[in-house]
């Protein structure tokens, strides 16, 4: 069951916690990953190769993962909805954590 939301967060500190506790999912959290590294993937590959279609492919990418771990594995409503910038913020510092063996893969 998802932690409640609070109504607003002061700081993203503040809300890194509660976007913890809405990634419980293993399956969800490596959702999240392979979206985050694939959306790195394809902006590499449009920087370097002058394919700047590929840009418009991020969100869908992106979000695509991350909303199938959200709705089928974890059964929540996405943070994103409510908080999207520091929503967008914590799922580049959870890849951050995965990859630095703060939270575990």
């Amino acid at each position: 069951m998802s932690s409640q939301p609070r109504e607003r967060f002061s700081s993203f500190a503040e809300f890194y916690p509660y976007y913890l506790e809405e990634h419980r999912n293993p399956t969800c959290r490596r959702l999240h990953y392979v979206g985050s590294l694939l959306v790195l993937v394809v902006l590499g590959y449009a920087l370097t190769s002058g394919q700047w279609l590929w840009l418009l492919a991020l969100p869908v990418i992106g979000y695509g993962f991350a909303w199938v771990g959200h709705f089928a594995f974890e059964r929540n409503r996405p943070a994103t909805f409510q908080y999207p910038l520091y929503s967008l913020m914590g799922d580049w510092v959870m890849l951050k954590d995965m990859l630095t063996g703060r939270i575990r893969f």
